[in-house]
């Protein structure tokens, strides 16, 4: 079965850093887009980082030269370095991930659970 394992959230400080990592597992045909999203308490699920299969990224307004998105195409895995946090960075970050199946080979996209990032001092 295929899924999307995330780890690396935590707690940070103010200006600290943490890197995430979503693996895909289970039976991989093809990886197109994969991506991180976020969602504050009270809020919507916002786009935060994306990056295509060529290694093309692009990135919310909010995190641009802070956050760095990075695949591992033969690992299967997509990376967020989080830099020079702030305590609105705070939510719970998703992976996102399309992965194509056969016979069909149209769009397939899966989420993984999830993991929380705490900004505070």
């Amino acid at each position: 079965q295929v899924q999307l394992v995330e780890s690396g959230g935590g707690l940070a400080q103010p200006g600290g850093s943490l890197r995430l990592s979503c693996a895909a597992t289970g039976i991989i045909f093809s990886i197109n887009v994969m991506a991180w999203y976020r969602q504050a308490p009270g809020k919507e699920r916002e786009l935060v980082a994306s990056i295509t299969k060529g290694g093309g990224a692009t990135y919310a307004d909010s995190v641009k030269g802070r956050f760095t998105i990075s695949r591992d195409m033969a690992e299967r895995t997509v990376y967020l370095q989080m830099n020079s946090l702030k305590p609105e960075d705070t939510a719970v970050y998703f992976c996102n991930a399309d992965l194509p199946q056969p016979p069909s080979w149209t769009r397939s996209i899966y989420w993984g659970q999830g993991t929380q990032v705490t900004v505070s001092s």
